[in-house]
């Protein structure tokens, strides 16, 4: 009681005075007397302890303390809010700088003038940005100090150079419709199309975008709240907009939605995304969107990004096939980020850096001949196909869950592929209850979509296909029990899978058929630059690497020691006898070029035929000798019996009166097929015949063709696979397969 009682006496003493006292001085008195200083009677425990530590305490009482609530304060909510007030007074001096001094109003919020006419560009505020995107300094920097957007917008910048404003018009032409008079936006209310605002500028006549979301009222609510100059209206009679993105030539190019997309739709036509305050925990949500950008039509319904596929292809193809992905408050990106780099990829991007090649112009001048495909003849107009049984044409189709399983384990993190399912075959009691009728009713469709206008599918075909046992035809790994339907769904679902595997199999025998089909109806061509194997590089470093890419940059603009001599920063093999200059090669794992550089194999031939060359007794007195790089997807030469391949190098013996034509292939040989079944150890023989085919056909001097396999494996793993292990050095000879182990290997080869 007289503590307590004492207490009330000093409280009721220090009152007035509290009066006269600031908020910080009453704070100060009132830790005072929290600290019970005065108190002579607590002469224990605690107060002991902060009696003897009083003057320290009273000194942080009366000076530290200010300074350290400033500190802490300085630290949260308020250090973060002067934060962020600090960054929106400097966007706004730059929107100032770019707009002029009236953009900004006195409260602080965007002038609605600077939003409307042309589209948001008053004052070239879109332009002034667009150019310096296209210049590099949009201010945006990696880690190592390079605008993000140096190396990109190539193809706008080889069309309009710098120039943001042709970019501008270009795009209010192509995106929004209009002419360079702009307009407002408009918001048109679709009332006979639930969820749908179509958006339009003023001046156009047809909508550039629709928005597509579940409650259109609270958003035409926020546009009317705001004042942002934004013109609603209503539209009673308009289709959907949303159904007809996928029609030819939609006017519709940008679509808005939340959350509608990630199941139960899809466009062939996503190419950039931005994600606003999603992704920032749904992880498969996001997956789900990527993946309809992802997606790709690809040339003749391959589904296929024309990387994958031979030919020659439009040039800025991969433009188109890229898929563009922004986010804003998107924390999932960072996870995405996470599992790229434990896939081996690098999220920072590749520093994509050109290097052209040097074609040797006066060795193009000799006349050399290489076999191509003519451009009088077409496949599908010359040549009729029946749907049959082709071993060369069997597929596989894996319709099986898949599971992905992130461990952690002592040395990080492993990432593993586990399939739920099993090979098995359709047996021929099941394919009895299969409905073929409605399988080549889905067969002559894909026909149609593909474009096989010379393919007749018998009706029995998918039967024989189906059943064909020696060799089988197709590989399905699915489910247990996928090929035992117990009911009257599982058994449609079969047949959804049979006419899948009918599909790819229609596929691939159209391939397969077409490419022997050229392979035969070849012609000799005089070799040029323009011919598919002389193809610049493209090289990619990750943006991380500044040090090295600033070393391949020198390399290339000193513009001679690439050319002429081998290189260490970009690792190369010279020899001065190949068509093109430089010859990369495979020596970096940092370093990835398109098209790829000559791995192990490679490199040994072409460094064992120039030692030859320049030994003394080369045997080529009066005759020349050129070597071509032989690329594959299309663009090199290649041929087709069964699986079909393309020979790593061309080489050209050349007289005056008649060339010899040699196929090299430097590869191992352990798992390659036997020696009778085998495109690649058959070609030497097939050239054989090809030649009397193709010679009547090509005026010009004489060609000979030839080809020869260089075996990585040793001669005495590789005979066990041969003749019973009895084939000699010199049968494999005969049979063209040299060894790199044998000392007159490029003898027998050139001679």
């Amino acid at each position: 009681m007289a503590l307590a009682g004492g207490y009330r006496e000093r409280r009721r003493c220090t009152d007035d005075a509290d009066e006269d006292m600031t908020p910080r001085e009453r704070f100060q008195e009132l830790l005072r007397r929290l600290f019970q200083f005065d108190a002579a009677e607590l002469d224990f425990g605690i107060y002991r302890i902060l009696n003897l530590r009083r003057t320290q305490v009273e000194q942080f009482i009366r000076e530290g303390l200010a300074e350290s609530i400033k500190q802490n304060l300085s630290e949260g909510v308020l250090g973060l809010t002067a934060q962020m007030a600090a960054e929106l007074e400097d966007a706004a001096s730059a929107v100032r700088a770019n707009l002029g001094s009236e953009a900004i109003a006195p409260d602080g919020i965007l002038n609605a003038a600077y939003t409307e006419t042309p589209l948001g560009n008053r004052q070239k505020w879109a332009t002034k940005g667009i150019t310096r995107l296209l210049e590099g300094t949009s201010g945006l920097t990696d880690a190592a100090g390079r605008d993000i957007f140096a190396d990109r917008f190539q193809y706008l910048r080889e069309r309009y150079g710098t120039d943001g404003d042709r970019v501008y018009a270009d795009a209010l032409s192509s995106v929004f419709h209009v002419g360079q008079a702009g307009g407002g936006l408009v918001i048109r209310d679709l009332k006979g199309q639930p969820g749908e605002l179509g958006l339009q500028a003023s001046a156009a006549q047809k909508d550039f975008g629709v928005i597509y979301i579940g409650d259109t009222s609270k958003f035409k609510k926020l546009v009317e709240d705001d004042d942002a100059g934004i013109t609603l209206e209503e539209d009673v009679v308009s289709e959907s907009l949303f159904n007809a993105i996928n029609i030819q030539d939609p006017s519709v190019n940008v679509l808005i939605g939340a959350r509608k997309f990630t199941e139960g739709w899809n466009s062939w036509r996503v190419s950039s995304m931005c994600l606003l305050n999603i992704g920032r925990t749904e992880g498969s949500e996001v997956i789900q969107l990527f993946g309809r950008g992802v997606r790709l039509q690809g040339l003749e319904w391959s589904l296929k990004r024309s990387s994958a596929l031979e030919g020659a292809h439009p040039p800025k193809l991969t433009l188109l096939e890229t898929l563009n992905i922004f986010s804003v408050r998107a924390s999932y990106m960072a996870q995405f980020r996470s599992y790229l780099e434990r896939e081996g990829m690098d999220p920072d991007g590749r520093w994509v850096v050109p290097l052209p090649i040097r074609p040797n112009d006066a060795f193009l001048e000799r006349g050399l001949l290489v076999p191509r495909l003519s451009g009088v003849q077409a496949f599908t107009a010359d040549n009729q196909l029946v749907l049959a049984a082709e071993p060369a044409a069997a597929v596989t189709l894996d319709i099986s869950p898949q599971i992905e399983a992130v461990d952690s384990l002592l040395d990080g993190l492993t990432t593993s592929r586990i399939r739920m399912g099993a090979e098995q075959r359709i047996e021929r009691d099941v394919l009895d209850c299969l409905d073929y009728a409605s399988i080549l009713d889905s067969l002559y469709d894909y026909k149609r979509l593909k474009g096989f206008s010379n393919l007749i599918i018998p009706p029995d075909a998918p039967r024989e296909i189906l059943e064909a046992e020696t060799p089988p035809l197709y590989r399905l790994v699915a489910p247990d029990g996928h090929t035992r339907p117990g009911s009257f769904r599982e058994a449609r679902l079969l047949e959804r899978t049979a006419t899948a595997i009918l599909c790819k199999y229609v596929d691939k025998f159209f391939r397969v058929m077409q490419q022997r089909w050229e392979t035969e109806n070849m012609v000799y061509v005089t070799l040029s630059s323009s011919d598919g194997n002389f193809r610049d590089y493209s090289l990619k470093i990750p943006r991380s690497e500044v040090a090295l890419i600033k070393a391949v940059e020198d390399l290339i603009a000193e513009g001679s020691r690439l050319y002429e001599e081998e290189t260490r920063q970009l690792p190369t093999v010279h020899f001065d006898r190949h068509l093109y200059q430089p010859l990369l090669i495979q020596g970096s794992a940092t370093i990835k070029s398109d098209p790829p550089g000559l791995g192990a194999s490679e490199i040994l031939f072409i460094e064992d035929l120039r030692s030859y060359v320049r030994s003394a007794n080369n045997g080529l007195d009066g005759k020349e000798l050129f070597v071509l790089r032989n690329l594959t997807r299309g663009k090199g030469v290649g041929f087709f019996e069964k699986e079909g391949f393309y020979p790593d190098f061309i080489l050209w013996v050349r007289e005056p009166d008649n060339q010899r034509v040699i196929f090299v292939e430097p590869h191992g040989m352990l798992h390659e097929k036997a020696y009778w079944t085998s495109d690649k150890t058959q070609l030497h023989i097939r050239l054989a015949r090809l030649s009397s085919v193709w010679q009547p056909r090509s005026p010009g001097p004489k060609v000979s063709l030839d080809a020869y396999i260089i075996s990585k494996t040793p001669y005495v793993s590789l005979r066990e696979y041969y003749g019973s292990g009895s084939w000699t050095i010199e049968d494999f000879a005969e049979g063209h397969i040299l060894f790199f182990e044998a000392p007159d290997y490029v003898r027998k080869v050139l001679m």
